[in-house]
């Protein structure tokens, strides 16, 4: 307790980067929080903190560990992977609902009750495992309050056990920190998560708010800033803009990624993805053709091309890939190889297909983009091709010649030329022959330039969710004829 009476608890509240001693020691001092520590995994690395700096007894109503999983299942249900959000989800409805099912009635108008729980796999003896670990707390930010949660997924990224363990301890207090006097300001929240840590030793490649404290907050943006702050290099959300964890969705699946900026979606960007997937099933298994994953992705550098990146074009872009039923990664792996590195540690060596256009193709042939790599554009091609990766190359023809130019009528330097005809000869090139013809001469540029030049015949060029989404928001310089009334 002299710990306690040494900290100037003013100096404590005003400074916003605390650590995370300081930060412990606050929850503690909160006499609002009351409520359940419950861990699985690589020991009660979080609660140890709320213990080791005094005052938890009154934060602390209950810590736990079902460690084996016979006590794991009898507690909070059976399940396929210990080690996942649903295992999580279920720890955080069990122990949360005993909170208010217990003390509720005796405490429940002056306590904001919380339960917080963690389902981790750290680094086993032989260092052999996926070290990643589920981490959430759902709480009340008043009493009575109707309940609000979050949810993040852990990589941890240290070598030894021991570190990983402390690391996984002081994002657990960073994150329930952010809980309780952060959640007003979920950006200020999600920079916080790696307080008096590294991106060496964590990364971060999911985070969920949702409840009545996060109604406004939309997860997409979120998803965004774990990239931008560089949190994590990729971060996965769908259709509908619920976030997704990306190893989950991959998990020993084929993967197919088409990149892009998609500002706007066209036509074409949806008849590459068609073809692809066609003649990229043809390369594989029978058990896997059903359950190929296709993601169209944004680079950093793609959401950037603009002068004034804003997050209203970012949730423009993704409502456009949204409406066309699109899974939507956002990364920051500009170079192809460095995805394809991702994407297989995801799917632990499944097959992998990039759709890309002719002229993407030629840039990926382009030494200049290779300098920094002591073995050049041969070590790039190594890494890229690796578990018989597929490049699925759609055609392009420029306008003004009659000519489509495909993967198979490329020319390059003599020293590039043998090079490519290796990796066409062992099919890990090849074109796409079953595109629309009537897709080749549509591209973004054009389309924004006849949408500013009001030339409807853009409408035509995009699909039509995307055509409505444009005009009854005026975006890329669409002015509705009734706009001025």
């Amino acid at each position: 307790m002299s710990r306690i009476a040494n900290i100037d608890h003013s100096q404590i509240t005003e400074n916003p980067k605390l650590d995370t001693h300081s930060k412990a020691l606050k929850v503690n001092l909160d006499k609002r929080r009351y409520g359940t520590f419950a861990e699985i995994g690589a020991g009660q690395e979080v609660v140890r903190w709320f213990f080791r700096v005094g005052g938890a007894a009154g934060t602390i109503a209950k810590s736990m560990s079902a460690y084996d999983m016979a006590v794991s299942d009898a507690i909070y249900g059976p399940c396929d992977r210990y080690v996942s959000r649903a295992r999580l989800e279920s720890m955080l409805d069990h122990e949360y609902r005993l909170n208010i099912d217990r003390l509720g009635p005796l405490r429940g108008e002056s306590t904001s009750f919380f339960c917080f729980a963690n389902t981790v796999s750290a680094r086993n003896f032989q260092g052999t495992n996926d070290c990643h670990g589920w981490m959430g707390v759902r709480f009340q930010i008043y009493p009575r309050d109707q309940e609000s949660q979050i949810i993040i997924h852990v990589r941890m990224l240290d070598n030894e056990n021991l570190l990983q363990q402390e690391a996984l301890g002081i994002v657990g207090v960073n994150l329930l920190f952010g809980a309780f006097f952060l959640h007003h300001e979920p950006e200020l929240l999600v920079e916080s998560l790696l307080d008096n840590l590294s991106t060496q030793r964590v990364e971060v490649d999911m985070i969920e708010f949702s409840g009545i404290g996060f109604r406004t907050v939309d997860n997409r943006l979120m998803s965004l800033k774990l990239v931008q702050m560089g949190l994590s290099k990729a971060a996965m959300f769908d259709a509908s803009g619920k976030v997704l964890q990306p190893s989950e969705v991959f998990h020993k699946k084929p993967i197919l990624v088409e990149r892009g900026s998609f500002r706007p979606v066209t036509n074409t960007n949806l008849d590459m993805l068609h073809c692809a997937k066609e003649n990229f099933a043809k390369y594989l298994p029978a058990e896997d053709k059903k359950n190929v994953v296709a993601v169209t992705e944004i680079t950093m550098r793609n959401l950037q091309t603009t002068d004034n990146f804003s997050t209203r074009d970012f949730l423009a872009r993704a409502d456009m890939l949204g409406a066309c039923g699109m899974t939507v990664l956002i990364s920051d792996y500009f170079e192809y190889y460095r995805l394809a590195a991702y994407l297989n540690n995801m799917n632990k060596g499944k097959r992998i297909g990039l759709v890309m256009g002719v002229p993407s193709l030629l840039d990926l042939f382009d030494p200049v983009y290779y300098k920094t790599l002591e073995g050049g554009i041969l070590e790039s091609f190594g890494r890229l091709f690796k578990n018989e990766l597929k490049l699925l190359v759609y055609p392009y023809k420029p306008e003004g010649l009659d000519e489509v130019q495909t993967a198979s009528n490329l020319t390059f330097t003599p020293d590039l030329q043998k090079l490519f005809g290796y990796l066409v000869d062992n099919q890990c090139i090849f074109d796409l022959d079953n595109y629309d013809p009537a897709c080749l001469p549509i591209f973004s540029r054009d389309v924004i330039k006849r949408i500013k030049a009001g030339d409807p015949s853009w409408e035509k060029m995009v699909p039509s969710p995307v055509a409505k989404i444009i005009r009854e928001r005026n975006l890329l310089g669409y002015h509705s004829p009734n706009s001025s009334h």
